[in-house]
């Protein structure tokens, strides 16, 4: 495999994984103080509202990011730059169309959709939210064009700008409005407002990055080739790329739609409690799913990276480059996020004191949500896999297996939900356990797959049994360590220092510390990280040296 093409297929997967982190630290500040805010459930009408939303988004441009970046890096790869403005120039207008078919949608079925949902005070939240499906659409085309030429810069600074946008404009309303005495759902509206205005203020951005990027190409002069294909056909090869991507993405917002739906329901029928007593269980939910998504900032940057590096080396013919970037992209994923959802189970109390402490909260609500964050845990894991076998499938052009992975894994999770919330003693907690069957029915599937019809499949063994090894070692020394600290710190501050949100703080930060302590000096001992390893990043050679890695 050539070093330059592995430099940049890792180069944008940390330009991106740099961008999530951010995200998702930005993203707790957003969405922490709006969670205690408007309490349990609040909470629940905001993520019933997001819920509707990302079930719009990813039918509006779940397919397009990826199929734009496979065509275009498989043009440019072979100098073909009138294709690559030719594939742009139907993009962009099809999937303006279809955006603005799905705000309007949104905006007019606003109550058709909250009372599907159980949730009728969602409806407010779904019209202020309309308007971001259009722009995402917008933004999909642009990032999607610049990732083709494995440039993420554009991707990983519209993130930021987004999720800043979201921040300060979703907080400064939301508490703006509860200031003024609004409602719960109309506060809880005004929260998501941010979104609509951070996608809004992407759009000239990433419109800016691709003239950018486009000055440093020199386009073929001349009328069109006679090989080149209209533009009737680009979008029928374009829609065939995108609409199984779609189909198969959409199936888990269909899914998470249709689930929440039924938990709603199923509290109110089965269990007889109000719309809002649901609401506040849903919200409960919530909260462990905010926690639970963070692994996956870690992982999602290289399943976008990866689809356009191993498209170009396919399409020179260049298998064991592919090969090559198929297991990197495993092992990354396994190094980064068996430690990070092992610690969410371990550490899932101390989590949750920290972020959404509430004095007033039942203990019994404080174990409901502590169970479901353990649960989330272990299925965050399989969320990572998931989105990298799923990528490998589609950069090697099987992306319709999605069709055939994520319904199987759908039906596992509505299935659970709706037979396991009713069962009093689980509630709510079955439709975490939905989840966790979920994802792992579709991960399974897919390896089976990549194992079966990718010729140069990845070796899932090697890159699995150290990681796993030194991961079971650190969640026992975050576990210890914790329970030490909090020995120490009762008989220090006294029984109640507990319950104390900083003194926990304390605790649980120290555990994290000793955590990554033990987990690095682990992957170096074993030499789960080896010298090649290291030989992919910048200065390697001291780097290796002073890690003292063979």
């Amino acid at each position: 495999m050539q070093e330059s093409k592995k430099q940049n297929f890792l180069k944008g997967a940390a330009i991106l994984a740099a961008a999530s982190i951010f995200v998702k630290i930005v993203g707790a500040i957003y969405k922490i103080p709006i969670a205690r805010m408007l309490g349990d459930e609040g909470t629940g009408y905001f993520q019933v509202t997001y819920n509707i939303y990302t079930l719009m988004l990813t039918i509006s441009t779940a397919g397009i990011p990826v199929a734009l970046s496979r065509m275009v890096s498989s043009a440019a790869a072979h100098k073909n730059t009138n294709l690559v403005k030719r594939y742009f120039s139907v993009a962009l207008p099809a999937f303006i169309t279809i955006g603005t078919v799905a705000m309007i949608l949104m905006f007019v079925f606003a109550d058709t959709l909250a009372g599907f949902m159980n949730s009728s005070p969602a409806a407010y939240g779904i019209r202020v939210i309309a308007p971001a499906v259009l722009f995402v659409c917008l933004i999909s085309v642009y990032r999607g064009y610049a990732q083709g030429y494995e440039n993420m810069v554009p991707t990983a600074m519209s993130q930021v700008v987004e999720v800043i946008s979201k921040a300060a404009f979703g907080i400064t309303a939301a508490f703006w409005l509860a200031g003024m005495g609004y409602g719960l759902h109309i506060v809880s509206a005004s929260a998501i407002l941010g979104v609509t205005i951070g996608a809004g203020l992407c759009v000239p951005m990433l419109i800016w990055f691709k003239r950018k990027i486009d000055r440093g190409i020199v386009y073929t002069s001349g009328e069109d080739p006679p090989e080149l294909p209209g533009k009737a056909s680009v979008l029928v090869q374009l829609m065939k790329v995108s609409i199984p991507i779609t189909l198969g993405a959409s199936f888990i917002s269909i899914m998470t739609v249709i689930d929440t739906s039924i938990v709603l329901g199923r509290l109110q029928s089965a269990l007889h409690l109000t719309e809002s007593q649901a609401s506040a269980q849903f919200g409960i939910y919530t909260k462990g799913l905010m926690v639970y998504n963070l692994p996956p900032a870690f992982i999602v940057p290289v399943a976008i990276s990866i689809i356009p590096a191993i498209a170009a080396a396919l399409a020179k013919d260049r298998r064991d480059e592919a090969s090559s970037i198929m297991q990197s992209s495993i092992k990354l994923t396994n190094l980064l996020a068996m430690p990070a959802c092992a610690g969410l189970m371990v550490l899932a109390g101390p989590i949750l004191k920290v972020l959404f402490y509430d004095p007033d909260q039942s203990p019994e609500a404080v174990q409901t949500m502590t169970t479901i964050l353990v649960i989330l845990g272990a299925a965050s894991f399989f969320v990572c896999f998931q989105h990298v076998t799923t990528a490998i499938l589609q950069a090697n052009g099987y992306e319709r297996i999605a069709l055939m992975t994520f319904p199987v894994g759908a039906v596992f999770k509505i299935v659970l939900g709706y037979v396991l919330v009713a069962i009093p003693s689980i509630g709510v907690i079955g439709s975490a356990i939905g989840t966790l069957v979920c994802f792992s029915v579709i991960t399974l599937l897919n390896i089976l797959f990549i194992l079966f019809i990718v010729k140069e499949k990845p070796k899932f063994i090697n890159v699995v049994a150290k990681p796993l090894l030194c991961t079971s070692l650190m969640a026992v020394a975050a576990y210890f360590s914790y329970e030490l600290l909090y020995m120490i710190g009762k008989s220090v501050l006294g029984e109640e220092s507990g319950s104390r949100s900083i003194a926990v703080t304390v605790y649980l930060a120290g555990a994290i510390f000793t955590a990554v302590l033990v987990y690095a000096i682990l992957v170096i001992v074993t030499r789960t990280v080896t010298k090649e390893d290291i030989a992919l990043v910048p200065k390697s050679e001291k780097l290796a040296k002073l890690l003292r890695v063979r």
